[in-house]
């Protein structure tokens, strides 16, 4: 699903699963592009082409802000498809604190490009049961071809190779 925000950048929100974590670890991906690329698939092959706003998962009190992008799941079940945002406020999605860790990486879905500057938010966010099994009825593939649920949506943990992981906290 995506939202035109002001300036360069369009975003998406996705749901990800990292199994390598104990107990296993939900985050929600704001995944933004620059508009400058014209279109996703060619601002993933450019260096300045994607940003992700990670932010953790809790289980517990329902979050009011995700519950707008909730309600229009089941019209977007299938790739391909889109929902337009009115009034509708990202600040809602985010945690009390805005510390978080950067560092450049990829895409945790194929074709995995190392196109991403991520940015992981320190604080999560409390999210209810039935907001995240909402997204857990998404599917991979479009409309009319054979279901495939989005569910477990992760990678292993890559190498760190020469990254360099910076705080915006001490």
């Amino acid at each position: 699903m995506s939202k035109q925000l002001p300036g360069e950048l369009s975003t998406t929100v996705t749901l990800s699963t990292w199994s390598s974590m104990t107990p296993r670890t939900k985050q929600l991906h704001l995944v933004h592009w620059n508009t400058k690329y014209g279109e996703f698939g060619k601002a993933a092959q450019q260096p300045d082409g994607l940003a992700v706003l990670g932010i953790f998962l809790k289980i517990g009190d329902a979050k009011p802000g995700l519950q707008k992008v909730v309600d229009v799941l089941d019209s977007i079940k299938a790739k391909g498809k889109s929902a337009d945002f009115t009034n509708f406020d990202p600040r809602g999605l985010l945690p009390e604190s805005l510390d978080y860790w950067t560092y450049p990486g990829s895409l945790t879905t194929p074709p995995l490009l190392e196109s991403v500057t991520w940015l992981v938010l320190k604080e999560p966010i409390s999210v209810s049961s039935e907001q995240i099994s909402k997204f857990c009825t998404l599917n991979f593939n479009a409309e009319g071809e054979p279901e495939h649920l989005m569910v477990n949506n992760w990678r292993p943990t890559q190498p760190l190779k020469n990254r360099q992981i910076k705080a915006s906290f001490k």
